[in-house]
């Protein structure tokens, strides 16, 4: 059995929710970044300990929110031990209109985890116009109005977020046995 953790940040609400159907998926562990932009010390060591880790942050002007990017860059002394290399890597994120620059920041959560030496696993190609109908296979991209509630967001979506949390533990299982 893999253990995997799901690290994002949440400004509203949405990510959050997204998150939960990842971990479901997984049957992983979150971790919610902080509103500034902090883990504690006990949430690192689960990081570390984590076979997979799955980031996720809203689209905020076509790229991470500064609270993922402020965890991105105290990771750096993880990449500088090595402590990532190896673990399996995925992400998503979610914005407020259809495009809403997503591609950009799932490829920042890739390049993120490129640059740990992790293994990156994409979603699956499950376009049925349900499961992944914005087409991503980069990650998840999940959408809803702006003004709408976490509750909102499309079932589709959060579908689409459980596969992915499940084909993420299920590679990390493979990669470990």
């Amino acid at each position: 059995m893999s253990k995997t953790v799901v690290v994002f940040h949440s400004g509203y609400g949405h990510t959050e929710r997204v998150a939960e159907f990842v971990a479901k998926g997984a049957q992983a562990a979150l971790i919610a970044i902080d509103p500034d932009g902090n883990l504690s010390n006990e949430q690192w060591l689960q990081l570390d300990e984590a076979d997979a880790i799955v980031m996720g942050s809203p689209t905020y002007m076509g790229m991470v929110s500064w609270q993922f990017k402020k965890f991105a860059d105290t990771s750096s002394s993880r990449w500088y031990s090595g402590a990532w290399q190896g673990k399996v890597a995925g992400g998503f994120t979610i914005s407020g209109s259809l495009s809403g620059d997503k591609l950009s920041t799932l490829q920042y959560l890739m390049t993120l985890a490129m640059q740990h030496g992790m293994v990156w696993v994409g979603q699956p190609g499950l376009g049925d116009g349900t499961i992944n109908r914005l087409g991503s296979n980069s990650g998840v991209m999940a959408q809803v109005g702006a003004a709408s509630p976490a509750s909102a967001i499309p079932q589709g979506d959060l579908d689409t977020a459980h596969a992915l949390g499940q084909r993420i533990a299920e590679l990390a299982a493979k990669l470990k046995a």
